[in-house]
């Protein structure tokens, strides 16, 4: 079912399986499916509902179904299917078996007859504009359609013409006959079936009427035997029409609906609709950009799908809706990391060293562990030469207090190497330090220089050596916390949320980095390679998250 290494802790859908198991219902089976529709690529929010579906179905030693909602082709692809199925694989689960809503285009339209013949669903030729008027108010009850008394006879004569395609688009609808003056609107006859002449994915052109998702999803929830149906509270009111169908149609096995809150993280978006603008207009690169709340931009950026079961866990499932703090997810994947990830060290904006006293052809195989604490993942060869590069900001000529790296005439360590001293500052004609002269001291690899202290340690790469690359630092795409509250959400993207460092050096054993495998920049955050940019030549390199707690690109 899942490589999950996270326990679903207990949370009230566990416990009203529980009680469901203690009572024999269902046979003493728990069955859940996690159902997309595959008009866009799966984001965080969808992240939680699969680590709560196929969590369940794990703990409790079910099955969990994946099956795309394939309902509204204008929207939907191929693409999307396949992004879908790639994600959730990802983040470690498998399913029992693959649906799709298409597989049950007969039997649907079969429950749709059964529906009219009991009297219980109706043509109408109301347009949609007349139909809402006619749905009456949240404080107004609805009015009946002057089609609602059609004879049985007639409706199931429009209803097969419609399926026969005699009919436009919008010219009919089949609605459900229930009560226009109900409390709750979704029960005012809602439709059930409309035409629409879209060639679908699957389908082809064999369908030019297509049900809609109220009353799909009961019905295939109900053929694949699924238990216990979960899904966000948005669908909370659509619940008595859910069980309105399956009531109507005792042939039926009744699953129960389950409500919890959705998923809602700070500086993000989580509609498809919205952010399938985003990747429309441009304001990202496609929808795996990592600045995207998708679990594909999260790959791209380098969460693994460790840290974002362990986040999901860690929110929780609730009733309640609230706003979960970007710093949460932040957290997660930097623990994971911090554990997980090989160090390497990558010079952002280079400032040439010579060491003087430095023989001249001479190159050092310097041994430097992966990682301090975990021993097992072993050592790398750094090599070591005369010129060598290092951050423009450790040197400074008129230091800042508590300044505890290079200065002019001071000495400072370089990580796994030797000591070193700045006995020169060379400038250009614009005043400009262009280069350092220094000198090592032979006797300080692996040990304290004799008879003083040397405080400050900075990283560093050999110039003929290090390899040349993109680094990429992403920032939160939003400006402000919630930007779904705005007028405009476009208007609170932040134009700082990617900066590009074309000109960066990194060492050498990153000729081989791995996509999809974390690699801590030391003293300058955790990074991963974008397998998808990066050319022979020249590595780009994606920034997940700063070392520190201060937000996703903020050192």
């Amino acid at each position: 079912m899942s490589t999950n290494d996270n326990p679903v802790t207990a949370n009230f859908i566990s416990q009203i399986i529980t009680n469901d198991l203690k009572e024999h219902k269902n046979q003493g089976k728990v069955a859940t499916r996690f159902p997309p529709e595959p008009n866009g690529y799966l984001h965080i929010g969808h992240a939680k509902s699969i680590c709560l579906n196929f969590g369940m179905a794990a703990e409790f030693k079910g099955t969990c179904n994946l099956r795309f909602d394939d309902t509204n082709p204008e929207k939907e692809s191929i693409e999307y299917m396949q992004s879908i199925e790639r994600d959730v694989q990802w983040l470690g689960f498998e399913w029992a078996d693959l649906h799709h809503a298409s597989d049950y285009f007969e039997q649907l339209y079969g429950y749709a007859i059964e529906l009219i013949d009991l009297g219980l669903a109706y043509v109408d030729s109301l347009s949609a504009e007349q139909i809402r008027i006619y749905r009456g108010t949240l404080t107004e009850p609805g009015k009946e359609s002057p089609d609602r008394n059609r004879s049985i006879a007639n409706n199931l004569d429009l209803f097969q013409r419609m399926r026969a395609g005699e009919f436009t688009d919008g010219q009919y609808v089949l609605r459900a006959k229930i009560d226009m003056a109900s409390p709750n609107i979704n029960m005012r006859d809602p439709a059930l079936y409309r035409i629409r002449r879209v060639h679908h994915q699957r389908t082809g052109d064999a369908w030019c009427i297509y049900p809609m998702y109220d009353y799909t999803h009961c019905i295939s929830d109900a053929i694949e035997g699924i238990t216990h149906s979960l899904c966000t509270l948005e669908f909370e009111d659509h619940r008595p029409l859910y069980d309105w169908v399956l009531d109507q149609l005792p042939s039926l096995a009744h699953p129960q609906q389950i409500e919890f809150a959705r998923l809602q993280l700070e500086y993000t978006i989580v509609s498809k609709r919205k952010l399938n603008q985003l990747v429309m207009e441009k304001h990202v690169h496609g929808w795996d950009d990592p600045r995207m709340p998708t679990i594909a931009g999260l790959r791209r950026a380098g969460f693994t799908p460790k840290s974002i079961r362990d986040f999901c866990e860690r929110i929780g499932v609730t009733k309640q809706n609230s706003w979960i703090e970007m710093g949460v997810l932040e957290y997660c994947i930097r623990e994971d990391l911090n554990e997980n990830a090989l160090r390497a060290m990558a010079v952002l904006k280079p400032l040439r060293v010579v060491i003087d006293n430095y023989p001249d052809e001479q190159t050092e195989e310097l041994e430097v562990s992966n990682h301090p604490q975990r021993h097992e993942l072993g050592k790398r060869i750094v090599p070591f030469s005369k010129v060598i590069l290092i951050e423009q900001d450790d040197f400074a000529e008129i230091p800042p207090p508590k300044f505890k790296r290079l200065i002019d005439g001071g000495e400072v360590r370089l990580r796994g190497s030797y000591v070193i001293k700045c006995n020169e500052v060379i400038k250009n004609a614009e005043g400009n330090i262009i280069e350092l002269r220094c000198s090592y001291d032979p006797d300080t690899l692996g040990k304290n220089p004799e008879g003083r202290k040397v405080k400050g340690v900075i990283h560093w790469v050999s110039e003929p050596h290090a390899l040349p690359a993109e680094i990429r630092l992403y920032d939160r795409l939003f400006k402000v916390p919630a930007p779904d509250n705005e007028e405009n959400f476009l208007d609170a993207i932040n134009p700082e949320s990617l900066h590009v460092i074309n000109d960066a050096r990194v060492e050498a054993s990153l000729v081989n980095a791995q996509a999809e495998t974390g690699y801590q920049f030391e003293r300058t955050g955790y990074f991963c390679l974008d397998a998808q940019d990066s050319l022979e030549g020249k590595l780009v390199f994606n920034r997940t998250v700063s070392l520190r707690d201060g937000g996703w690109g903020n050192d």
